[in-house]
């Protein structure tokens, strides 16, 4: 730092936070530590006493924490992002279109364990929105090495740590099986929560096919969407261990590969999910359990996001939800602000 006249300070960076105080009124900062002072803020400075002020004083190797601030968000920002200007050290990411965030968390935490610089994201694998905030980053003092910057970016590697995944507007058929709901003993209740959470999405709904606890039928209307232009197969009911439930073993038997069969995430333990090979593409078939019909968030919540941005899960994607993966149903639902699937 360096002291100089008040007067002398345009285009100058202060390293302290200047205080305004109007007894009655305010106590707050007028100007903070990194604003670089403009010719207007001369008069304003001055009324608040400062006669003299601390400045950066610039050094070879050394950059301002609003520089060095860029090097973090371009280590951090992809495609489908945009950026804040830099502020008192702080850049703010913003998703710029619908999609499934994804955080290369090993480097992330690789590049925060270096010390005088942070890196917060919002977490990864969960849907977020245009104009979301999905990141930060702020260097911590006012300055810092550039060659502290220069390993961070070394440590990152050369792809960014975050990516979207813009969501694919699959067209879905819904094929609901049970006895009671095909011979109109109940009325069905899968569709329309399932046709409410594609709709948050955008999802193309073909249809939804009711038929019989019936292994052939279930594979005939599986086929039927397929041959429609099918791209996502939802199957609802049949989905537990009695012997009437025959979905799993229809979804086998349909040919389709059997990722998982049971998740670690309540509600949706009996969730199941497979990939069945048709005309050069692996459409997704997730078999869905009866919570669905009636809990507020489930598995299908945790999983759809994924299948819609084009992911091909595997059973590991599936078996790390257990941390996080109970849902505690609570009175107003915030997710996915809360601590569910993470």
């Amino acid at each position: 730092m360096k002291l100089i006249r008040t007067e002398d300070a345009e285009g100058q960076v202060l390293c302290h936070d200047i205080t305004q105080i109007i007894p009655g009124v305010v106590k707050d900062a007028v100007f903070r530590k990194g604003h670089i002072v403009t010719k207007e803020d001369i008069p304003v400075l001055l009324s608040v006493g400062k006669e003299h002020l601390y400045v950066w004083e610039k050094k070879e190797g050394i950059l301002h924490e609003d520089e060095a601030a860029q090097v973090l968000r371009d280590i951090c920002i992809n495609e489908y992002m945009s950026a804040t200007q830099p502020k008192e050290g702080k850049i703010e990411i913003l998703a710029d279109c619908n999609g499934l965030l994804k955080v290369n968390t090993e480097k992330l935490n690789a590049v925060n364990g270096l010390g005088e610089l942070m890196i917060a994201t919002v977490h990864g694998n969960f849907p977020v929105k245009k104009g979301d905030k999905i990141a930060a980053t702020r260097i911590i003092p006012l300055v810092i090495e550039e060659e502290k910057m220069k390993q961070a970016r070394k440590t990152a590697g050369e792809k960014p740590l975050l990516s979207i995944l813009p969501f694919a507007r699959y067209k879905t058929g819904i094929v609901t099986t049970g006895s009671e709901v095909f011979k109109g003993r109940i009325e069905d209740a899968f569709g329309p929560a399932i046709r409410a959470k594609l709709n948050e999405y955008g999802v193309e709904v073909l249809g939804q096919k009711i038929v019989d606890d019936k292994q052939e039928d279930i594979i005939a209307a599986i086929q039927e969407f397929l041959e429609d232009g099918a791209e996502m197969i939802l199957c609802t009911g049949g989905m537990s261990v009695d012997p009437d439930d025959r979905t799993p073993g229809a979804i086998k038997a349909l040919g389709a590969e059997i990722i998982s069969y049971g998740a670690p995430v309540l509600p949706g333990a009996m969730f199941l999910l497979a990939y069945y090979a048709f005309e050069g593409k692996n459409v997704p078939v997730l078999g869905l359990p009866g919570c669905v019909m009636y809990a507020k968030r489930t598995i299908f919540d945790l999983v759809l996001p994924r299948v819609l941005a084009g992911e091909i899960l595997k059973k590991e994607d599936l078996s790390v939800y257990g941390e996080g993966g109970l849902c505690l149903n609570c009175q107003v639902c915030h997710f996915p602000s809360c601590g569910f699937g993470k």
